[in-house]
């Protein structure tokens, strides 16, 4: 990623954050500074990857703009954030405050997520600045994503359906969920990737039931439903999927009845992704196939959400969403249903919307297959 083509999106966001406004300026009083303080948010404007920095964006212009870290990250920052000034101080948001303040008279917006310490912070070093919040402003911004973006996150994709087929074909009776989970994640190291994307999950028999179940020390037994999630993660993007085997045995009966009518749903949800369709009615286009099926109650959460720099990011898709599918956007397709005390069934799929249609980046088979 280039540093221009971090410096057109802190372009974007200085507009953006104009535009927004924050409660703390109302009465027509126009911000002067945008603190950012979200680090997936500082890693798109700026390349930084580093755990603590604090981004002030002067809202006059990119003359001003300045990051802020610590000692630790002082080579770093040169390396990643070339051209951009920056300054170090082990009290990151104090000082990046200090130093906006020193400038003169004016404003600062924050994004809402900041501490209610951090906030307390800033107004004490902002020596009676007004200062105010604002939601959303760079997080609507990294919904479509650019070339460049799409790429890391096809990679990671990549990754993450080839260490899952390497897995299935390696699990046998008697591992348990942890192994399991530990064994995936070595594979996505061994295919390139630089970590998981998130905490894998493993759930066997009517621990597959359980939506985000942590791997423990279950051993696999004949006829266990097994739900696999996890992602691979590289240079800062997300891959996300789910797939479901029977362990050892030919599926039962309700075991692929369940199956069916996920995979039905799943495959209708995602060929029914286009430019512009409604978040809601893509979450009802699965939903009313469960309901269908006499399954709705068992379909706990919603049909999923976008991911880049964040495994959950917007959109988030369920029957209350508002909005539409702006192209460029990498969503996830995952309905489940979950029986409690017999087991559950997942399928998702990463996939990106192009000018028309969609394009699912996890391609592994769908079915219901027969590991161990």
């Amino acid at each position: 990623m280039t540093a221009l083509r971090h410096a057109q999106r802190r372009e974007r966001a200085r507009h953006s954050a104009l535009q927004h406004g924050g409660p703390g300026f109302q009465g027509g009083v126009v911000p002067t500074w945008f603190l950012v303080t979200s680090l997936p948010n500082i890693r798109y404007l700026t390349g930084f990857s580093g755990s603590n920095a604090v981004l002030a964006l002067d809202l006059r212009g990119p003359e001003g703009d300045v990051l802020g870290t610590d000692g630790r990250y002082q080579d770093q920052v040169r390396d990643e954030c070339a051209g951009l000034p920056c300054l170090i101080d082990r009290a990151t948001l104090v000082a990046i405050a200090g130093h906006v303040s020193a400038t003169g008279s004016g404003s600062i917006l924050l994004e809402s997520s900041i501490t209610v310490q951090g906030l307390d912070d800033v107004r004490a070093a902002a020596r009676g600045w007004a200062v105010g919040t604002v939601a959303g402003v760079i997080e609507e911004l990294r919904i479509v994503k650019d070339d460049g973006e799409l790429g890391l996150l096809q990679r990671a994709c990549s990754i993450t359906s080839d260490a899952f087929v390497a897995l299935f074909d390696e699990i046998r009776v008697g591992m348990t969920e942890r192994a399991i989970a530990r064994r995936l994640e070595q594979l996505f190291g061994d295919f390139g990737a630089q970590d998981r994307a998130f905490e894998t999950i493993v759930g066997s028999g009517p621990n597959s039931a359980i939506p985000h179940h942590q791997p423990g020390e279950r051993a696999l037994q004949p006829g266990d439903l097994l739900v696999v999630d996890a992602g691979a993660y590289v240079d800062g993007y997300h891959a996300d999927m789910t797939r479901t085997a029977v362990v050892g045995t030919a599926p039962t009966p309700w075991q692929q009845e369940v199956h069916d009518c996920v995979r039905v749903a799943q495959s209708a949800a995602v060929n029914a992704v286009t430019a512009g369709c409604s978040l809601s009615s893509l979450d009802a286009t699965a939903r009313d196939l469960i309901i269908a099926a006499g399954y709705g109650e068992s379909f706990t959460h919603g049909l999923g959400h976008g991911v880049g720099l964040q495994i959950h990011e917007a959109p988030m898709i369920s029957a209350r969403s508002a909005g539409t599918i702006a192209p460029g956007t990498p969503i996830t397709i995952e309905p489940g249903v979950y029986l409690t005390g017999l087991g559950g069934v997942r399928i998702e799929d990463t996939l990106v919307v192009d000018s028309s249609r969609s394009r699912v980046l996890t391609p592994m088979t769908r079915n219901l297959m027969t590991v161990g």
